[in-house]
């Protein structure tokens, strides 16, 4: 069936009477920086502001013009301090902030920024698609959304009391990341007025994320512990961890070698971020991290804040070394997860075995 645009609006945030809504995308700074994929995200991003508009028409809300900035260069670094609007200079965060609702279909992350507005009001929620393509129009953004929060609550409920999760690769390699006093999270593709919990979501979605203990309790260091795998083209990468950080990136490729570089230039990109099962069987992987993480199991290293940990902008050694990035094992990728099994005290629940979920 072909796409339905109004509806996805419609069913992911129900913009109700009064709401004032705003549709941004980021600008490349030079024309050596565009892409054809990037110049479709922006007519996407023009799109979406005429749906709203629309939509509005007959809800009775309000649509801003569309939000143009920067780009930042960089995932989940701070917004520039300005943007343009219908032709003019706007204030970035005074525009955002006097909406109820942000939909950026973006280059460059700006998730972590947004849920800091997020935090400033309550009325403002936001959905973040850095990376968004047409083509999801056909895959996950087509998703059943309420098959993909079923199996986002299946998740959330395996994981709630968990003390670790311990993960086995094809490679035969092993990681324990240390989820107490960690809480879980989901991205279910709902984004409704004044939402409980989180409200900034991925689009497409369908993840429940938690991320691990981060040995920010005096006294008690984090036990996330292993080995993490990674392919680049045909090289593998082995990165070590311990007290949840990589200690250790081991490889004699180009890849491993540029990898050394960018942890030792700020040791705050070692901090493991997340850990995180996509579920959205409609999400294909391709490449694109943003589909590519909702259809399996993913990891990350760096900024935690806008996750629920506490690696932020500040634990960097300045805010062009922020970083959020994940590796993904979904089904597709050259690397599954032969096992992931949830520890809760004396009980383990499996969750994914030979690369399968096993808890739907």
């Amino acid at each position: 069936m072909p796409f339905d645009l109004m509806k996805l609006l419609t069913d992911v945030f129900d913009p109700q009477r009064g709401e004032v809504v705003t549709v941004a995308c980021d600008v490349p700074r030079t024309a050596a920086e565009d892409t054809p994929a990037w110049g479709e995200r922006r007519a996407m991003a023009a799109e979406w502001q005429r749906a709203f508009e629309a939509l509005g028409r007959g809800r009775g809300f309000a649509t801003n013009p569309l939000l143009t900035y920067a780009a930042t260069g960089t995932n989940n670094l701070d917004l520039p301090a300005s943007g343009e609007m219908a032709g003019r200079t706007v204030p970035l965060a005074n525009t955002l902030l006097g909406s109820t609702l942000a939909a950026f279909l973006t280059e460059y992350s700006a998730t972590a920024p947004l849920g800091d507005l997020c935090r400033m009001k309550e009325d403002f929620r936001a959905a973040s698609m850095p990376g968004i393509e047409r083509r999801m129009e056909r895959t996950a953004l087509a998703a059943d959304h309420r098959e993909v929060a079923r199996r986002c609550r299946a998740l959330a409920q395996a994981l709630a009391g968990a003390t670790a999760l311990d993960v086995a690769f094809s490679t035969g390699h092993r990681c324990s990341f240390d989820l107490r006093f960690r809480k879980p999270d989901v991205d279910d593709g709902y984004l409704p007025r004044f939402k409980p919990g989180d409200r900034v979501i991925n689009l497409p979605s369908g993840e429940t994320f938690i991320v691990p203990y981060e040995g920010d309790q005096p006294g008690t260091v984090s036990e996330t512990s292993g080995t993490l795998p990674a392919r680049f083209g045909t090289e593998l990468v082995l990165m070590v961890v311990l007290l949840n950080r990589i200690t250790k990136v081991e490889g004699e490729g180009d890849t491993a070698k540029q990898l050394r570089r960018f942890f030792a230039a700020d040791p705050a990109r070692t901090n493991i971020a997340e850990v995180a099962f996509g579920c959205n069987d409609w999400a294909q992987v391709t490449g694109n991290v943003l589909e590519d993480e909702k259809a399996g199991f993913h990891w990350a290293y760096g900024r935690s804040d806008h996750l629920g940990g506490t690696v932020g902008v500040k634990s960097f050694l300045s805010p062009e070394t922020v970083v959020h990035h994940d590796i993904v094992y979904a089904k597709g990728n050259p690397i599954q997860v032969a096992s992931a099994t949830v520890v809760a005290g004396a009980s383990r629940t499996r969750v994914i075995r030979n690369g399968e979920y096993v808890v739907f």
